[in-house]
């Protein structure tokens, strides 16, 4: 390995471990933002879902630890990490990125001003807070949100240029090297613990709850909601969306009786029925139930 690398990648190690003190789980990149470490289940002759159950690194997000003998072990097994990805949604931060764009969209309007639109229209502010500076003049700004809720990922839902990480994501950490430059934390905002994510922001970031009926009860109350919610689903949401449409069904009472139509939208949705039971079972544990 260069010494360029290899000074690199201890220099990710260390911010990584930087991070974890401060309670943030942590996973080793490659210069490219992906997660350094490859599947063990790779070569499996059909598609296989597992998150770490094996005992073996290569899961992406779902080897995020904040214990300092794993992230050395992680980034051992992976001496060609240069960066570190901090992972959404996990206590005790469950963090929640907010990822601005540096391009306009046709309207000729950037993301930041898309969000400060956003503000004045819902009435929040974005209190002070993390800001990392991405190497193409993006930001990503840092919030933590209630553990009582599921952020999902997305991509321009919140508005154009604007993505979201949330519960399965994770953020580039400010120190990683990557083959376009470096991640920074933005001055005068290092200091700063990740701030609460504004409620109103929150509601938008959240699908639309149930509505309630005058009687008593949902509309939709049987969770036909939730099935087309995950039939919505586009490729790299798939999980995220089914698990939280799960979750929601538990916590409404109806998670058993929706399992069997849950698991045919996300079947419908390109996820294998491994996949898909999976991602129920996680929903399962997630909510105090048994799957």
């Amino acid at each position: 390995m260069a010494t360029t690398d290899r000074q690199a990648t201890t220099l990710a190690l260390a911010h990584a471990l930087s991070a974890a003190e401060r309670g943030l789980a942590v996973i080793p990149l490659a210069r490219t933002k992906v997660p350094a470490l490859r599947s063990p289940h790779r070569d499996a002759p059909e598609p296989y879902t597992c998150r770490g159950e094996c005992g073996r690194f290569g899961h992406g997000v779902h080897d995020a630890s904040t214990d300092p003998a794993r992230v050395r072990a992680l980034f051992a097994a992976a001496p060609w990490a240069t960066g570190y990805g901090i992972a959404c949604g996990l206590p005790p931060h469950h963090l929640i990125g907010i990822d601005l764009d540096t391009k306009p969209d046709k309207s000729g309007t950037d993301s930041s001003t898309a969000l400060r639109e956003l503000a004045l229209r819902h009435l929040f502010t974005i209190p002070p807070t993390v800001v990392v500076l991405t190497p193409s003049g993006g930001r990503h700004l840092w919030l933590t949100g209630p553990p009582h809720h599921v952020v999902p990922n997305s991509a321009g839902r919140l508005a154009p240029g604007i993505d979201i990480r949330g519960a399965g994501g994770y953020l580039v950490g400010p120190g990683s090297r990557t083959r376009h430059g470096t991640y920074t934390t933005a001055p005068g905002t290092s200091h700063l613990a990740p701030a609460p994510c504004p409620p109103a922001l929150l509601r938008l970031l959240l699908p639309p709850p149930p509505v309630r009926r005058a009687g008593g009860g949902t509309a939709g109350g049987d969770g036909r909601g939730l099935v087309q919610f995950v039939l919505a689903a586009h490729r790299g949401q798939r999980n995220t969306r089914l698990f939280w449409a799960a979750c929601r069904a538990y916590e409404n009472g109806i998670g058993p009786a929706l399992l069997s139509p849950l698991l045919d939208a996300a079947r419908a949705t390109g996820l294998t029925e491994r996949e898909a039971r999976a991602t129920l079972a996680s929903a399962a544990r997630m909510t105090g139930h048994h799957p």
